[in-house]
């Protein structure tokens, strides 16, 4: 595990046996420009451009919505795969450049693994891991590498970091955040972030503890209502530090949508972008069409008016228990 050259070659290696993306032969090299084309031409014919921030300190532009590998949906599910890589192709094509996943999110990096490889240049590749220890960590890096087919990643997370014991394991001896500063000396990760969507203090404390580049929370209307709101507790660590924020459970799984709730995406998602300080969103699509209608909602946004995101709000007073139910989540 001390061996850093020794490590950084076996994980380049095994990336590339493991997906077949470093090929020796004219016709892999053929297949991967032929794919590449035919994404680049597909989504040059997208109707429309997604607004892109720089997210935080990263100093990297993304686009405002992103593609998440959790939820029910094919993309975490086992024996989906032909849906999940059509789902991922046609993000691609959509414009979709920052892509989400985790170490426990079934198949995920799998299924990202089988697409992303021939883009990895022109997207934005975040996985996570749930390690609180050194060593955990960086078993857990080296599978993602490994399922992602690639010998890099963009952003690792701290996932769902819930207790003030995470924080003292994560930063204690032998905690998980000497993997990262490990990992970012061999460069297999650029930026390093932390994510929770149970105790917004938590969150905050982790980033006062550490230099973290990104925060993943969740931003809905219905959380504003909850005793212990995100926003207010993490966004102002976040600005201060110059910290990227990456909204998540922004429809709440689709719960915003129910009678008596939001209208649709245009609302969720237009709440959650108009926060200042909130720089992208990562949203799960349970089929194509719906992933389509995400981006047509992304494409056309416009940062909504005071009053009508308390008219959002105010929708969501009475169902904000039920549209919090992933705060319970550890």
């Amino acid at each position: 595990m001390t061996d850093k050259t020794t490590r950084r070659n076996f994980l380049l290696t095994g990336a590339a046996v493991a997906g077949g993306i470093i090929g020796s032969t004219a016709l892999q090299q053929n297949q991967t420009d032929s794919a590449q084309s035919t994404a680049q031409n597909t989504a040059a014919k997208s109707t429309g451009k997604m607004p892109e921030r720089v997210l935080g300190r990263t100093e990297v532009k993304v686009p405002i919505f992103g593609l998440g590998g959790a939820g029910q949906t094919p993309l975490s599910w086992q024996g989906k795969e032909k849906d999940a890589v059509a789902m991922i192709e046609k993000a691609i094509a959509l414009g979709i450049r920052y892509f989400d996943t985790a170490a426990n999110y079934g198949p995920s990096e799998d299924y990202f693994g089988k697409v992303l490889p021939s883009y990895r240049k022109n997207i934005f590749l975040a996985s996570k891991t749930d390690a609180r220890d050194r060593d955990g960590a960086w078993r857990e890096l080296e599978r993602s590498l490994k399922r992602l087919n690639t010998d890099r990643l963009d952003l690792w997370q701290m996932h769902h970091v819930s207790f003030t014991e995470d924080l003292e394991t994560i930063f204690g001896k032998n905690g998980a955040i000497q993997a990262v500063e490990e990992a970012k000396a061999q460069k297999l990760i650029r930026f390093t972030g932390i994510t929770g969507h149970h105790d917004p203090n938590i969150i905050a404390e982790g980033l006062r503890r550490y230099s973290f580049d990104t925060t993943l929370i969740p931003v809905n209307a219905a959380d504003k209502h909850h005793p212990r709101p995100f926003l207010p507790v993490v966004l102002p660590v976040a600005r201060e530090k110059n910290v990227g924020v990456i909204a998540m459970k922004v429809p709440a799984y689709g719960r915003l949508f129910k009678p008596g709730g939001l209208d649709g995406m245009n609302q969720a998602l237009g709440y959650a972008m108009s926060q200042p300080g909130v720089h992208c969103c990562v949203v799960a699509a349970e089929t194509i069409a719906q992933l389509e209608d995400n981006v047509k909602v992304a494409q056309a946004f416009q940062p909504l008016s005071q009053q009508e995101l308390a008219a959002i709000e105010q929708r969501t007073a009475a169902i904000w228990e039920d549209n919090t139910f992933f705060r319970a989540w550890t």
